[in-house]
């Protein structure tokens, strides 16, 4: 499930709409915003199944005029560290200048039909500033097959900040045109921050 929308009531209604644990989620978003005026927000439960548990997430994505802002809250089952079942929730302000990239993946059914407008059956958004980072390495080598020598590593480096998976068979049709929304709205407020390198 996910809602977009541009203010703090509609904000605090898709959460409350999501049914998971929304005054926890709800404080813990509006605590993160302050005063500034939301420009658009993302709201996108997910349900997963962990061997015989049933594991809930939901993720907030909030835009303002100076900041992306990312909250994340888990459920846990009682452990050894806690005799009740509790959650734990987390959020992430991130100065827009500091976005480095927003990648959205779109997964469309028979290509060679496509219309422009018609929604992407599937949407992968990943937006990267820097806090993660994932490097896959591999040996380099020549092309010579009888070569012996070491040639060090090759490999790729990419943010992987946030990754999110939306789609029109799990989610549903609105949810996939909501995330593309927000995506739109983010990638545009990214362009027109200014730098604080000053490039």
């Amino acid at each position: 499930m996910a809602k977009t929308g541009t203010t703090t009531q509609g904000l605090r209604t898709a959460i409350e709409r999501s049914g998971y644990y929304p005054a926890l989620v709800a404080e813990a978003v509006e605590a993160a915003v302050g005063g500034e005026p939301i420009a658009s927000y993302l709201v996108h439960q997910e349900t997963t199944f962990d061997s015989n548990e049933v594991r809930r997430h939901v993720t907030v994505l909030v835009l303002t005029a100076h900041r992306f802002i990312v909250s994340h809250t888990d459920e846990q089952a009682a452990d050894t560290s806690s005799p009740t079942p509790y959650a734990t929730t987390s959020t992430e302000s991130v100065k827009l200048d500091r976005i480095s990239s927003v990648v959205v993946s779109r997964v469309v059914a028979n290509p060679e039909s496509y219309t422009p407008g018609t929604l992407p059956r599937e949407v992968v958004l990943t937006i990267g500033w820097g806090a993660v980072a994932r490097i896959d390495l591999e040996p380099a080598a020549c092309g010579d097959p009888n070569c012996e020598a070491d040639h060090g590593y090759t490999g790729n480096s990419t943010a992987d900040d946030l990754s999110l998976r939306v789609s029109e068979a799990g989610d549903g049709p609105d949810t996939v045109r909501q995330t593309l929304v927000f995506a739109q709205s983010l990638s545009e407020a990214t362009a027109a921050a200014p730098s604080s390198t000053g490039r």
